[in-house]
């Protein structure tokens, strides 16, 4: 993790499942050092929203695109920016909620707590971001994105 031009980040290669583990575990400690250490206001509410982001953007790497994924966390503008990059080129397909549908509802998650979400193709593989705010509304509003 370094400070350049006014933000933190650190990335990471994950090659296999156990990388997920591994994926919040990094989320934890660069949070938990940014705060730390740079003084960066972290609620707790950001922290665990931080590690299911990571949780599922990661364990979709690992599924559905061969070989080694690329996780990014980079803290700018008082959000966490999350990118995961991997080998498909094949977009994720974010479904309609339906509460009758077992699985398939990690993207519906990752939207419903971000304040960004991006998926778009690079010259080799896909990459998909996401935001979370760091800190709480002070007014006790939970912060993430609004409702349609």
């Amino acid at each position: 993790m370094s400070p350049a031009g006014g933000f933190v980040s650190v990335s990471a290669a994950f090659e296999d499942s156990g990388g997920i583990a591994e994926a919040r575990d990094l989320a934890r400690s660069f949070l938990t050092e940014a705060q730390a250490v740079h003084g960066l206001p972290v609620s707790e509410r950001a922290v665990g929203m931080v590690q299911l982001v990571v949780s599922e953007l990661v364990t979709n790497a690992r599924k559905y695109a061969p070989g080694p994924c690329l996780l990014t966390l980079e803290i700018e503008d008082a959000a966490v920016q999350i990118s995961v990059w991997d080998s498909s080129t094949t977009l994720p397909a974010v479904l309609a909620p339906d509460p009758c549908r077992v699985g398939q509802h990690g993207l519906e998650i990752v939207m419903a707590v971000c304040t960004s979400f991006a998926a778009y193709r690079e010259p080799v593989g896909k990459r998909i971001t996401a935001a979370i705010v760091l800190a709480d509304d002070p007014g006790g509003a939970v912060v993430g994105r609004s409702a349609p």
